[in-house]
């Protein structure tokens, strides 16, 4: 069963490739060319004048769903379930009459299941996790490839050739092994999976066009990306890298996805990392893809498969542009999300990262309607799902030609390095001591990175080693540090514009990424007033900020920005590479300085959220935990 499931599904996916690539040789493109897009704009032009109707799934939990496409049609709801969706059965009791019931045994009704990772940064081990449980941070061991793989089969086979596995993107960048191979190395490991469907992060260009495009190239999975293009003359200049949507049949139905990376790609990371790639808004073609699929493809369902970040992908949901589209399978800012996020046209799920959790979505369906689906977020527990020993070796043989120099020991810590709060953390406040330490600038910063799971002391030796390895995972690119010198006035117009990027009051204009940390300075705001007046105050070495004043700031250099850049900071003075890189720094802090016990100091507050922040999302009925 399972084989020709495989076979039917590379079918489905080759032909759908070719679909797309026939039928939409030129979505909206570059600036160095004017692409032929007429026949594209002809074969949708009728579905932007509405003709035609595709079939739609009525869902039975709710009012009319407005994504469904045909309005018209009259509601049908299964029997014995209510209308009101307050008196809506529960989660448990949704999937539990899935697995017992008699018209899916009887083959009158179908069953599919979606299983979704993201972010999952090349994290190849059983690690530490972080949970919230009654406000206070719990830690469990999560994770593993070989774990993962035992999982998703136990899961597949529970519901064999109905079942489809997707990735959202960042798979292969963020820990040692991925970006000593470049990202090599885990692609035999996702095909030893065995995923449907991939679409490339934000982190995928981090080794530039062409080996992000190799290496996405050896995934046996289809790829989907509606909004990345080349954007080099004379090299297919304005046509898509990937096809937009990809499509599958699955439990007697038809189902489409479209793929989105995130738009905001080349600001976010170092500009050289998305050379000759053009990144578009999904507004330019959303709605168009979603009608394409619905009217003439035939779909049943539409699901976006995006890696935007919550607050944008919830953003995304409430935009008429996505009407038709049932679920926004979101990715990049690690959330995790546990009961889908109802916006206005979409509901929004996100699975976590590192491999530590996995999205499940089924769906029953009876003459084209469903009659029941059921969201859960899954916990990759080693104690419940054993290794795989195929994955096993194969990991083990993937990390072989680094292992010495991984397993290195660099440092030891006595306190948890962790990464999740939104504001400031342990393990950045460690990486700016070791820059302070090394450098002695007026003040050291670190991005607002979210990568590494975290790290827990041993409870009997009160210790935890710090591994080349770990290293890695902490700063995923080995940047050389640059030192450079700029006003008060900059640094403070520059930290409302940070802020900006992490509490933008449109969701769109919000970078993935937490706010920037530091040392040597403190700062005080309120992310609730408007843009660039966010900062109450900032102090320096424990004085007042002078805005006339010079000070000097140290932190890695962005490849592709500007001499006087540094970490998004415009027109600096006197800037200069400092020929050391943040790794040998962080080893000679940790080999002096050992152990060490980084925690929260407050270097950063805000008057309306707390120390522990731990999610951008506002205003809808979800917790990080």
């Amino acid at each position: 069963m399972a084989e020709n499931y495989n076979k039917d599904i590379s079918n489905n996916a080759s032909k759908s490739t070719a679909n797309a690539n026939d039928e939409n040789p030129h979505l909206p493109g570059c600036t160095c060319c004017k692409p032929n897009r007429r026949g594209f704009i002809k074969q949708l032009g009728a579905v932007g004048l509405g003709l035609g109707a595709a079939p739609s799934l009525v869902h039975g939990l709710s009012s009319l769903d407005p994504s469904a496409g045909n309005t018209n049609q009259s509601l049908s709801v299964s029997p014995g379930i209510p209308m009101d969706a307050s008196h809506a059965p529960s989660d448990e009791s949704v999937l539990a009459s899935i697995k017992k019931s008699s018209t899916i045994k009887s083959g009158k009704a179908q069953h599919f299941t979606l299983l979704h990772t993201a972010d999952i940064h090349g994290q190849l081990y059983v690690h530490d996790e972080f949970f919230l449980e009654n406000g206070k941070p719990v830690y469990k061991r999560r994770g593993g490839m070989a774990h993962l793989k035992t999982m998703i089969n136990e899961i597949r086979n529970e519901n064999p050739g109905n079942t489809l596995v997707i990735d959202g993107g960042d798979c292969f960048q963020g820990s040692g092994v991925a970006a000593l191979s470049q990202g090599k190395a885990i692609v035999p490991l996702i095909n030893n999976i065995g995923y449907d469907l991939m679409l490339p992060g934000n982190w995928e260009v981090v080794y530039g066009k062409d080996l992000m495009m190799r290496d996405l190239g050896g995934y046996h999975a289809a790829k989907v990306c509606a909004n990345m293009y080349h954007d080099i003359p004379g090299m297919a200049c304005g046509e898509s890298l990937y096809p937009p949507y990809w499509t599958a049949n699955v439990a007697g139905v038809k189902i489409g996805f479209v793929g989105y990376n995130d738009p905001l790609t080349p600001k976010r990371q170092s500009p050289a990392y998305s050379y000759g790639i053009k990144f578009t808004d999904p507004a330019e073609n959303a709605q168009k893809l979603i009608k394409y699929l619905r009217d003439y493809e035939q779909c049943s369902m539409v699901f976006l498969v995006t890696h935007m970040g919550l607050a944008q992908q919830v953003d995304l949901s409430n935009k008429s542009y996505v009407e038709g589209a049932d679920y926004i399978l979101g990715a990049d800012t690690h959330e995790r999300v546990r009961k889908p996020i109802e916006g206005k046209y979409s509901k929004v799920t996100e699975p976590g990262a590192f491999a530590s959790f996995l999205g499940k979505l089924d769906i029953v369906v009876e003459n084209g309607i469903v009659k029941e689906h059921h969201y859960e977020l899954m916990d990759v527990d080693p104690a419940k799902y054993a290794a795989d020993a195929e994955m096993e070796a194969l990991v083990e043989q993937v990390r072989t030609p680094y292992k010495k120099q991984l397993d290195t020991v660099i440092g030891v810590t006595k306190t948890p390095l962790v990464r999740y709060y939104v504001l400031e953390t342990p393990m950045d406040n460690m990486i700016t001591d070791a820059l302070m330490w090394k450098l002695k600038p007026d003040i050291a910063l670190s991005n607002g990175f979210r990568f590494c799971p975290p790290l827990l002391p041993d409870p009997k030796t009160g210790k935890a080693e710090i591994t080349e390895e770990y290293l890695w995972s902490m700063l995923p690119v080995d940047s050389e540090a640059k030192k450079a010198m700029v006003s008060g006035k900059q640094l403070w117009d520059w930290l409302e514009k940070e802020l900006e990027n992490v509490f933008a009051v449109d969701p769109a204009k919000r970078f993935g990424g937490w706010v920037v940390r530091f040392k040597g300075m403190e700062v005080n705001f309120t992310s609730g007033k408007p843009k660039g007046s966010r900062i109450n105050w900032i102090k320096v070495k424990g004085k007042k900020l002078d805005l006339q004043k010079m000070y000097s700031i140290v932190a890695c250099e962005r490849e592709g920005d500007p001499v006087d850049t540094l970490c998004r900071l415009e027109k600096v003075q006197n800037p200069q590479k400092l020929d050391v890189t943040l790794h040998q720094i962080m080893k000679d802090y940790l080999k002096v300085n050992s152990p060490v016990a980084p925690k929260l100091e407050g270097r950063i507050t805000c008057t309306d959220k707390p120390i522990t922040l731990l999610s951008q999302l506002e205003g809808y009925d979800y917790d990080f935990r």
